[in-house]
């Protein structure tokens, strides 16, 4: 829709990398993932052989070694624009990943990482409880410190790659009495006794991504999968969070971008009264208005995108501003649409439902709203 200076020629040449890989790899499939709910672990191993997981792990480990996110946007971006929501890549890369490269040893990088660059071990972070969702405090998971293990406790909900994760960082209570500074973050693998999964969660949208349940019953986690100090988890958890926030920003902008676009051909092709649909007023007003929103959110994120220092505050705004946007404009197109876009074979109707979760995971609208709202001292 816009020309965008911060891309540069191995930023466009990427995105043709991806685009080729989504034709072959995950557009003749994902209907088949939608009614399986899950894609196929495969995809993952196709992914790690065409470079497209752990772009910012060290070369030595199989990765990119690569420390421009602008080529992880790219992928997000480019899947987001194919409506392949069934590919977790970048919840691998961007919100797990740097837990894997910033908070390992040496001992626990040489055992993850270049499985997590080839795509044989696939990841997933258990954050959210029945209980509790955008209040990380709320936690009543228990990893209790027995000899050179940790005995677990309790259980996950909502977890994304839940059905399919090999390496799952769990977020528990290793000091309850220490509030958030009683938080630490543990890595349970697949195979260890009591760790369990539940059913594979029946969504709304997003049918193709696996959604889990997940269960603990005295799982001893060798202290050796200790992410980092204990007790620090809910900092790193806070320093993390800023480009998870991100990421969904860009995919929602991404999202709502395609949208209209498909939508903008729509309008002029479709006729009513024998005139194309765009040319009424009212339809070229809507059109025009987000038109000019989407053109203000890509300015937003890509100055986000290049910013030396993202704070939490501003990965808010993003967050929400972005999400809400994605609602608005997919809800409006698809009234465009007529009777068209409420039957699925047409891209908004798989749209609309595909987003509506957008304003929900990463932390709520009203969450993003109190994070600003206290940076501005109130």
């Amino acid at each position: 829709m816009v020309n965008r200076p911060i891309l540069t020629a191995d930023h466009l040449a990427f995105a043709e990398l991806v685009r080729a890989f989504i034709d072959k790899e995950i557009a003749p499939h994902h209907d088949r993932w939608e009614a399986d709910g899950i894609v196929d672990r495969g995809l993952w191993r196709a992914a790690g052989a065409t470079g497209l997981l752990g772009f910012s792990v060290d070369e030595r480990y199989g990765g990119g070694g690569v420390t421009d996110r602008l080529f992880s946007a790219v992928l997000t971006e480019e899947l987001a624009r194919a409506g392949a929501s069934g590919p977790a890549f970048g919840l691998h890369n961007d919100i797990i990943g740097p837990y894997l490269t910033d908070l390992t040893n040496d001992e626990q990088k040489q055992r993850w990482l270049p499985g997590f660059c080839s795509g044989d071990i696939i990841t997933a972070i258990a954050m959210s409880e029945p209980g509790a969702g955008s209040d990380l405090q709320g936690i009543t998971t228990t990893a209790v410190r027995d000899g050179d293990c940790y005995v677990l406790n309790g259980q996950k909900t909502f977890i994304s790659n839940g059905i399919l994760a090999d390496l799952v960082v769990v977020v528990a209570r290793t000091d309850p009495a220490a509030g958030h500074r009683g938080i630490s973050l543990l890595v349970v693998e697949r195979g260890m006794a009591g760790f369990e999964r539940g059913r594979n969660l029946d969504k709304i949208g997003q049918k193709a991504q696996d959604t889990a349940e997940l269960f603990f019953a005295d799982v001893r986690v060798p202290a050796a999968n200790l992410l980092g100090e204990e007790g620090k988890g809910f900092g790193y958890l806070m320093r993390n969070l800023p480009f998870e926030r991100l990421s969904i920003a860009v995919a929602a902008l991404a999202g709502a971008e395609t949208v209209f676009e498909q939508t903008l051909a729509y309008c002029k092709e479709r006729q009513a009264f024998g005139r194309p649909i765009g040319s009424f007023q009212h339809n070229r007003f809507l059109l025009a208005e987000l038109a000019t929103e989407l053109r203000l959110g890509r300015v937003f994120i890509d100055q986000c995108l290049v910013a030396p220092d993202l704070t939490a505050e501003t990965a808010a705004m993003a967050k929400w501003w972005c999400t809400e946007l994605q609602h608005r404009t997919v809800d409006r197109c698809l009234q465009l649409h007529g009777g068209y876009g409420y039957m699925r074979e047409y891209p908004v109707a798989r749209a609309y439902l595909d987003a509506r979760v957008q304003t929900i995971y990463g932390g709520t609208t009203e969450i993003m709203k109190e994070v600003i709202g206290r940076s501005l001292g109130l």
